[in-house]
């Protein structure tokens, strides 16, 4: 009988999310509230949680604080059976400097790999909304015997310029890696699409220690350096990602994955949550999304304090969230949040423990945390104002940064 393979699990999460500006002003990309109650972080970990992928080490670098927080208050495995999540700052092993990249960063923490001595380490990126079961791409790494696997996707040829793009041959084997090219090269067949790395590797040990340990070259990252150099020399494979199978997923949710590294991409995978029949469902209890469960109420729709009927759909309303005599449509209410009488707040995303005041209108925009929408307040609905006040995208979504004060507006 085969035996599995021992694994270890090193999360790659020390990205600065410029691209996510202002909403990773204070906080890593990673601990990015999603949904309404769950961190970005919270996907991959879960995955490899259902898959009982349990020792798990999270790289971690930029405005790490409430991230370490977040793993710590709510990734505990049981220490009797040796299984952990741990969060593992830049130790400067190597001496007084940042990791220069991903592939940096796992070298200056070799020692991590070499006291877990494990077969094979998949190496995972910490800010992708997707279900995936990881035993069916190691299982194929180690039936390939390759070097690296790396997880892949078709993407459209316009957005495969932000990606690295797989060349690979009958048998699996890549052949050519493009990382961020302004030309791709399409898929065969396909001229409107390019296969996509997912930024998701599974590596052989002793390769991936070889390979980002410097000798005549010095590798900073994974998907510039050392996937192209393990192209190079024959042992990098590709694994297809809509062959994974994951229990309860329908078969419109297979090959779900999305890179949330702008607002608008961001935006745009929060509301796939609260389509009618979402194509990403959050309701799967066979392969549950983990966060922490936070000792909250439950969410109260109730009429305003002065009569006003509360009118509440296609929207998510998270624990210890109050809608009281206000009109919610399409929008997702965090965890703790307040949306007075009178306030309309449609295709938007609350953050926990913002206050929407009597009478605002919020329209496509993101309030960040514990912020105070002043009464009769009106967001989304004046291009001009609010270009020249908050953050907007190139979609038109309004971003609140976290704590704003916002000063009142005169009645309307």
């Amino acid at each position: 009988m085969a035996v599995d393979p021992h694994v270890l699990v090193i999360v790659l999460a020390g990205g600065e999310g410029k691209r996510l500006l202002p909403l990773t002003n204070d906080r890593a990309k990673p601990a990015v509230p999603f949904g309404g109650t769950y961190r970005l972080i919270d996907f991959a970990l879960s995955n490899f949680a259902n898959a009982r992928y349990l020792k798990i080490v999270v790289l971690t670098q930029y405005k790490s604080h409430s991230l370490d927080r977040h793993i710590s208050q709510t990734w505990r495995f049981s220490q009797l059976l040796d299984n952990y999540v741990t969060p593992v700052p830049a130790q400067m092993r190597r001496g007084p400097q940042w990791f220069q990249g991903s592939a940096d960063a796992i070298y200056q923490n070799l020692n991590l790999i070499y006291d877990e001595n494990p077969d094979v380490v998949c190496v995972f990126g910490a800010d992708h909304i997707y279900r995936m079961d990881p035993r069916q791409m190691v299982a194929q790494h180690m039936e390939t015997d390759a070097g690296v696997t790396v997880a892949a996707i078709p993407v459209p040829r316009h957005e495969a310029v932000d990606f690295g793009v797989i060349e690979s041959d009958e048998a699996g084997k890549i052949i050519q890696f493009h990382e961020k090219s302004l030309n791709p090269p399409t898929m065969d067949g396909d001229p409107t699409r390019c296969l996509a790395s997912m930024g998701n590797y599974v590596f052989d040990t002793q390769t991936l220690i070889d390979v980002v340990t410097p000798h005549e070259h010095r590798y900073t990252d994974l998907g510039s350096h050392v996937i192209p150099a393990l192209t190079d020399a024959g042992v990098a494979h590709v694994y297809d990602f809509s062959t994974n199978e994951v229990p309860g997923q329908d078969e419109r949710e297979r090959g779900y994955w999305r890179d949330v590294g702008s607002i608008d991409s961001y935006f745009s995978a929060n509301m796939d949550l609260i389509a009618p029949v979402p194509v990403f469902n959050l309701y799967n209890d066979k392969w549950p999304v983990y966060t922490n469960r936070r000792a909250l109420p439950p969410a109260k729709v109730s009429r305003g304090v002065g009569g006003e009927p509360s009118f509440v759909d296609g929207s998510l309303l998270c624990q210890g969230s109050i809608v009281s005599g206000a009109h919610v449509e399409r929008s997702i209410i965090g965890t703790g949040a307040f949306i007075d009488h009178d306030a309309h707040v449609t295709e938007s995303i609350i953050f926990p423990g913002v206050h929407v005041g009597p009478g605002a209108r919020l329209h496509r925009c993101i309030i960040d945390k514990n912020v105070m929408v002043p009464e009769w307040y009106r967001i989304g609905l004046d291009r001009e104002h609010d270009a020249a006040n908050y953050t907007i995208s190139e979609q038109g979504v309004v971003v609140i940064e976290k704590d704003r004060r916002l000063p009142p507006m005169p009645k309307r």
